[in-house]
């Protein structure tokens, strides 16, 4: 996926007091970073953070953090939250696969992976958010009653998912083909994607796993 450099993003990003540096300091102490003992919920590539953002409009009771590698997109998160009153929702940029050194083990309460680069070539897999790999890392960082909800409008990549899920040994909750005309669609918040697909009317397809 090719990005449009944004100017001035780093040194806006390096700015903003949302975004966390010296990540791998706050291993196992995100609780301090919040100032409480609240659930910690995290979405691994955000993208331009509405789905982040409104879900910690909806639940101040919780915290999260949105995750994500290019600093062209998270300035745009951070555009999104310049209204934002909450005082439960950080940033972090960098790659999904050094999250175990970031969230200590069993830290998380729930990951979201919403509209994940597909990676479509075969030899490209690895990269894949739904790699069984990277089912490993979930595994460790989340808690033994978290959760994963993972959408995405594309097909193969969701059917090339619940196979990795089941190789991995975890369990499938919820499996939907078509999100929004089903009853779980009740609660959704949409993301950037996910509304500009449904619009066009792409079926979207969710998926929820534990251990």
């Amino acid at each position: 996926m090719r990005l449009r450099n944004v100017k001035g993003s780093r040194e806006t990003i390096a700015a903003n007091p949302l975004v966390i540096r010296d990540i791998t300091e706050k291993k196992g102490q995100w609780h301090e970073v919040f100032g409480n003992s609240k659930p910690l919920y995290i979405e691994i590539g955000m993208g331009k953070g509405q789905f982040i953002l409104e879900m910690a409009r909806r639940n101040p009771d919780k915290n999260f953090i949105g995750i994500e590698k290019y600093s062209s997109v998270l300035v745009r998160a951070l555009e999104k939250c310049e209204t934002f009153e909450g005082d439960n929702l950080r940033f972090i940029r960098m790659d999904a696969e050094e999250i175990t050194d970031v969230f200590a083990e069993h830290e998380v309460d729930g990951i979201y992976l919403n509209f994940s680069d597909p990676w479509p070539k075969d030899r490209h897999a690895k990269r894949r958010l739904t790699y069984r790999d990277y089912w490993r890392r979930y595994n460790e960082i989340l808690k033994p009653e978290g959760e994963v909800v993972f959408k995405t409008d594309n097909r193969p990549l969701f059917d090339f998912s619940l196979e990795e899920v089941q190789a991995s040994g975890w369990e499938l909750t919820h499996v939907t083909y078509d999100l929004h005309h089903s009853p779980a669609v009740e609660g959704n918040v949409m993301t950037e994607y996910e509304a500009k697909f449904s619009a066009l009317g792409n079926p979207i397809h969710r998926l929820i796993a534990r251990r």
